[in-house]
């Protein structure tokens, strides 16, 4: 991620980001670029939404969303997560941004670990309907899942090769296998 090194509004932001042909984070003033992803990343994002479409069927009042929807919290922050479910009626009134999510995922590439990790699972807990954050490794099938217990408490869960996965969020179990199907270079 490469910053624009002098503050922008949220406002000019939006209006940017709107015309812009490259997706842009923003956090507290500073946009950021986002770096292209691999076919891997792309294909465990893929994966992960079309178990979460089998599970909402056609009756669900939640809906799911890749990375090309914002998510968004006052004017904190904007970011693009790799998929990410909410079922907040408030949700549908804005085609663009996003802002009660229940679940959160980014399949975590080498180059954000940190701040997927650390700064920005940070930023997503002050969202109130945040009840899980998901990261997905590319490199060995591992899934690291952060629950909230309890207002500012979480717990994390690891998944590793052979597990079962729960996104208790959404009531979805799958065999974490699932995620990696089809990838080049399969994770081990």
């Amino acid at each position: 991620m490469i910053a624009v090194p002098h503050y922008i509004s949220p406002k000019d932001y939006l209006d940017i980001e709107r015309d812009s042909p490259v997706r842009h984070e923003y956090r507290r003033g500073l946009v950021y670029a986002m770096a292209g992803g691999t076919d891997n990343h792309d294909r465990i994002a893929f994966n992960l939404l079309k178990l979460i479409d089998n599970q909402f069927g056609d009756s669900s009042n939640c809906r799911f969303h890749s990375g090309n929807v914002k998510v968004n919290y006052q004017d904190d922050f904007y970011y693009y997560p790799d998929a990410f479910v909410t079922c907040d009626p408030r949700d549908k009134t804005d085609r663009y941004i996003k802002r009660y999510p229940k679940l959160v995922v980014e399949v975590r590439s080498p180059g954000t670990k940190a701040f997927d990790l650390g700064d920005k699972f940070e930023d997503y807990q002050q969202l109130d309907s945040l009840e899980e954050y998901v990261l997905i490794f590319q490199e060995t099938q591992q899934v690291e899942c952060r629950r909230r217990i309890s207002a500012g408490s979480w717990e994390t869960v690891i998944y590793g090769a052979g597990d079962d996965v729960l996104l208790e969020s959404i009531d979805l179990r799958f065999a974490i296998s699932n995620l990696y199907r089809g990838l080049d270079g399969q994770a081990g």
